[in-house]
């Protein structure tokens, strides 16, 4: 259903910094990274798609983060949910909300919520129980 997500950035570098890890600990290998062109992409290993993507706005304006927006991450446990936060709060990311259960959307949702350097929401999740 999706091709490829974009998150609008300001600084290249310091975007990458925080997501380069977070990816690493989802499992999600780097598929391209052009620091000339200011933009970077990673994706799963076996899948053509979706590629998530950051890079700085094609029109040449600052980005900035829209009113009700958030990119959810799919994480293969809770621990992956609580390590990829942390990795986010340690590369400079604001915390949205701490890493724990969210029963009113299910019973074994687990989540955690931060924003980007640039003030992009995004949530690390995972659905199953614990381990």
């Amino acid at each position: 259903m999706i091709s490829h997500v974009f998150i609008g950035i300001r600084n290249f570098e310091q975007a990458l910094s925080l997501y380069t890890p977070l990816m690493q600990a989802l499992d999600l290998p780097l598929k391209f990274c052009e620091p000339e062109k200011s933009w970077a992409g990673w994706m799963a290993k076996d899948a053509p798609r979706p590629l998530f993507i950051i890079g700085l706005a094609y029109d040449g304006k600052d980005s900035t983060p829209g009113n009700g927006q958030m990119i959810a991450l799919l994480a293969a446990n809770r621990e992956t949910v609580r390590r990829c936060h942390a990795i986010a709060l340690e590369n400079g990311g604001l915390c949205e909300g701490a890493p724990g259960l969210r029963p009113h959307y299910h019973p074994q949702y687990y989540g955690a919520y931060f924003r980007d350097l640039d003030g992009n929401k995004l949530c690390v999740c995972c659905h199953d129980a614990e381990d």
